[in-house]
């Protein structure tokens, strides 16, 4: 689970300037071949995007997903209207990244890089209602145009629902204790409300759990629901061997432990299959002097694996 007293987006640095997390690792796993395929499957603000273009080049071709259109708007702006010289072709997708399988042909990318989490971009909007520290509306979408809204999850669910998918999507202890208080106040209609109504129901009772704001496992815990994280990154992950052309590679970047052990399963069963060499036997973590620059990538752990076969 994320780590940290807050709610932090991943890629947010001191000022609130968004960085991209692990961007020299990323783009040194990805081994970026000059005129080749790449997919950006969570474009986001374009950062990680950038640096691949830039070694790219023509007749190279980026392609960029993401299920938030706000986002791909800003990256459109980064990759397309400012364009550098010898630049490659760009295209940028409004979709979710599990959609990728259907898209493209087998065996024709060189690299998919999946950075994964949420970006500064949603987390600083309150109107979008992913932060507790905000009052906003309970949306938590990626893709506001879209598939339930967390509000809509919080006073419709019934009880043992929302302990069960807090708990599964959170890793959160008090799931049951949660539930039952947020039943017992609904409606709840913002932010604000829900989390009040989790750290009424769910105080820390150690200093352990004191470092961690109470509501920061349920809020998880409903993002990951509501857009599906999960389900759409095992679609990725299961299509990306079919994907990936021999020597190709796969660089993901997860946030917390439930993503992690999913790609962690995912290169080890690839490599049991003969379909990839895993690049990393451990998770690469941010250095020290990333971690004080940009205190989220704390969290983050990257994986990556090139396809053999």
């Amino acid at each position: 689970m994320d780590e940290g007293t807050t709610d932090t987006p991943q890629g947010v640095g001191h000022g609130g300037k968004h960085v991209p997390v692990l961007l020299k690792e990323a783009i040194d796993f990805l081994a970026v071949r000059r005129g080749g395929t790449y997919i950006d499957a969570t474009v986001g603000l374009g950062g990680h995007s950038y640096e691949i273009a830039k070694r790219l080049g023509a007749p190279g071709h980026l392609i960029g997903v993401d299920k938030d259109p706000a986002a791909l708007e800003i990256a459109r702006e980064k990759l397309v209207e400012e364009r550098q010289p010898d630049w490659p072709t760009v295209t940028l997708m409004h979709r979710s990244f599990a959609e990728l399988a259907n898209d493209q042909r087998p065996a024709t990318t060189d690299g998919i890089l999946a950075d994964l989490g949420v970006s500064s971009l949603q987390f600083g909007d309150p109107a979008r209602g992913f932060s507790f520290q905000a009052e906003g509306p309970l949306d938590m979408r990626m893709n506001p145009q879209a598939g339930l809204t967390a509000e809509q999850v919080v006073n419709q669910f019934d009880e043992r629902e929302l302990a069960d998918l807090i708990y599964e999507f959170g890793e959160e202890r008090r799931s049951r204790r949660i539930a039952r208080a947020i039943v017992r106040s609904r409606p709840i209609s913002t932010t604000a409300q829900l989390a009040a109504v989790i750290s009424a129901a769910a105080r820390p009772m150690n200093q352990a759990e004191r470092r961690i704001h109470p509501a920061t496992r349920t809020f998880q815990a409903l993002r990951i629901f509501v857009n599906h994280e999960l389900d759409d990154l095992r679609v990725l992950l299961s299509a990306a061997p079919q994907l990936l052309k021999p020597g190709g590679r796969l660089v993901v970047i997860s946030f917390h432990s439930l993503e992690d052990r999913i790609v962690k399963d995912a290169l080890r069963e690839g490599a049991k299959l003969g379909q990839y060499t895993v690049l990393t036997k451990k998770p690469v973590m941010a250095a020290e002097e990333e971690v004080d620059r940009n205190p989220r990538s704390r969290s983050a752990k990257l994986r990556a694996a090139e396809k053999i076969s």
